[in-house]
């Protein structure tokens, strides 16, 4: 997303108070920040789906971490997990060493996840992040099948270092890399740029052939069932059962990125559940560290661990702490298919209230977008959802912007958030409309 830099403003004084407040930060963190820019308070506390600065205002996150705090600030239950740990002087850094926390979250997400789903998926945890997780599936693809070149699809994100920047659509950030990102080509996401679905699959399968043709095959194709940086995107069930069909066809593999639109986010655990896929990859961040811990997955086919031994490393691959924390998760949510209800239930609420903003304007074109609780509100002009997510923080809500040129007002409150947090968000958000259109 861009960020509206509010540097000197009025805004910033009313958010911060003083300059003082900010004076640190502004001397010795690095000009690169950019979310502060956009929400411009120094933050305390938080629980649920409320955050509080340290003036005590209180604001409804409809931001989540980027999709990372799924499960609500400070939830009490993987709280106190942590905290139980710590106090008992358990491991916190592991390394690839066995440990009983590590031991206790592969066999809960066997029990819980992989084993209800009929899937056989080995797990790698190649770092901290999401971006670690891209990096080792393209190394893995690439060893696997002998091949180099990589699909990615258009306004797709998957991270910023340079393997994964290679498959990321954002000019801005592909840009700062300052050397070529190659061996990647990038096929159209369904429906894009007014595209059908059969126009995106005819395309993708010519690029597939010419590849091959030029002696230059494809290793993998690597995709977001819902994409959340893009401008929430989300490509259908058919598009994404015709993707793997090709793949397969082609001996090539198939990376499903649920970094951001896993663990629940979409309604299922996985994005690609409802399209009866099975990816030869997936890759999983964000909400999978419970309560905002650093953890990435690469779930892959058992026949495709091909690693040699330390082959790909990393000093922070056993955060203990986070396997704590995503166990808790995985026993407190992810037992029975309550959570699935309730996003379904939430989901419903959320896009009748945007289709009501719709509805309200018609003169200014306003369309609703996503799957699940990852939904926006896609403007004709960015500068009306620059003013939206502004309008809104002064009013009391954290909501981002996401698309090719930040027109979309995106929406990624908590899955638990309450009814209360809930309908006062998506009021906040009706109100900064009007503002915005009033201005």
């Amino acid at each position: 997303m861009a960020f509206v830099d509010y540097s000197q403003s009025d805004a910033e004084s009313t958010a911060l108070g003083t300059g003082s407040d900010v004076a640190v930060f502004e001397r010795r963190e690095s000009n690169v920040r950019g979310y502060c820019r956009s929400f411009p308070a120094v933050f305390s506390r938080a629980r649920g789906a409320t955050i509080w600065d340290e003036h005590g205002r209180a604001y409804v996150d409809f931001f989540a971490g980027a999709g990372t705090i799924n499960y609500g600030h400070n939830e009490a239950r993987l709280k106190a997990a942590v905290i139980a740990h710590l106090a008992d002087d358990a491991i916190v850094h592991s390394l690839d060493l066995y440990t009983v926390a590590k031991r206790d979250f592969l066999e809960e997400f066997e029990r819980t996840i992989l084993a209800p789903r009929g899937l056989d998926y080995r797990i790698q945890f190649p770092g901290p992040t999401g971006t670690n997780a891209v990096e080792s599936a393209l190394k893995l693809a690439r060893k696997i099948t002998g091949r180099r070149t990589v699909v990615s699809f258009s306004r797709g994100y998957h991270g910023m270092t340079l393997g994964s920047l290679a498959l990321t659509a954002n000019p801005m950030a592909r840009a700062a890399a300052g050397v070529p990102l190659p061996h990647v080509l990038v096929a159209p996401y369904d429906r894009a740029d007014g595209c059908t679905t059969e126009e995106t699959l005819a395309t993708l399968a010519a690029l597939l052939d010419a590849a091959a043709q030029r002696n230059d095959p494809i290793a993998a194709l690597v995709l977001e069932c819902v994409q959340g940086e893009g401008g929430i995107n989300v490509a259908s069930p058919e598009w994404l059962r015709e993707v793997a069909a090709l793949a397969a066809a082609r001996g090539i593999l198939l990376v499903v990125d649920d970094i951001q639109a896993g663990c629940g986010r979409t309604g299922t655990f996985f994005s690609f559940e409802t399209a009866g896929i099975t990816p030869d990859i997936v890759l999983v961040s964000k909400a999978i560290g419970g309560i905002g811990m650093p953890m990435a997955l690469v779930l892959m086919k058992s026949h495709l661990d091909v690693w040699q031994p330390g082959e790909h490393n990393g000093t922070f691959r056993g955060f203990n702490l986070a396997f704590v924390a995503a166990t808790a998760a995985l026993r407190c949510f992810w037992q029975d298919d309550q959570l699935t209800q309730v996003v379904a239930t939430r989901a419903t609420e959320m896009h009748t209230a945007l289709h009501a903003i719709v509805t309200a304007h018609p003169h200014v074109a306003f369309s609703v977008r996503g799957r699940g609780m990852m939904q926006g509100l896609h403007c004709p002009d960015p500068a009306l959802a620059a003013r939206i997510t502004t309008a809104a923080w002064t009013r009391g809500l954290i909501a981002e912007r996401s698309g090719p040129d930040d027109e979309v007002v995106k929406l990624m409150p908590p899955l638990t958030i309450t009814d209360v947090e809930l309908r006062r968000g998506l009021a906040i958000l009706h109100a900064a409309v009007l503002d915005a259109l009033t201005v």
